[in-house]
């Protein structure tokens, strides 16, 4: 039984900076550092989802999302193979689709598939709603944090709903649902 984290990039892992293109802009999370080491060496597998309609939209391209990526890495002291998977969904909401823009499970589905995941072992953690929507797609647990934008009080009603726990940030979810 594999069980493993995704989560969210910004406002989740990194403060959400509008369209963040240069990795000199990217402002860390107290905590997130070594809640990630926690997760890891409790033998969780770890995947980053991120929607990035910067790409689609012409705002940055696909180099400055990987110089984003790095930096990210290297202001929490982790290494380059953290990561076990990492998706980048490129689409805007009102462009083309390719399938892995949040809400979509695509990914998660096709990480349940190769790494031999088992769902109810996992979490699909970010600040909003469309990243609870994504686990609960992918039969995973869910759960949202406040280290982004302000949670609505109709995102509150329907996690509460939904059996979603809303947490200060990943350190207080870490306490709360894993160890």
């Amino acid at each position: 039984m594999t069980r493993a984290i995704f989560l969210d990039r910004d406002g989740t892992l990194i403060q959400d900076v509008h369209y963040l293109k240069d990795p000199a802009d990217i402002k860390i999370i107290k905590g997130v550092s070594e809640a990630l080491r926690k997760i890891k060496n409790a033998g969780y597998l770890m995947f980053m989802h991120t929607n990035q309609s910067g790409i689609a939209r012409g705002y940055y391209d696909w180099e400055d999302v990987h110089a984003c990526n790095q930096k990210m890495l290297e202001l929490y002291k982790l290494n380059t193979d953290f990561w076990d998977g990492i998706c980048i969904a490129p689409e805007s909401p009102d462009g083309e689709e390719l399938g892995y823009r949040k809400p979509s499970e695509k990914y998660e589905l096709e990480m349940v598939q190769k790494y031999n995941l088992t769902p109810s072992l996992c979490w699909m953690i970010g600040d909003k709603w469309i990243d609870a929507e994504t686990g609960l797609r992918s039969n995973m647990n869910a759960a949202l944090v406040r280290t982004g934008k302000t949670i609505p009080t109709e995102t509150e009603i329907l996690a509460s709903a939904q059996k979603v726990p809303i947490c200060e940030d990943l350190s207080s979810f870490c306490r709360s649902h894993l160890f």
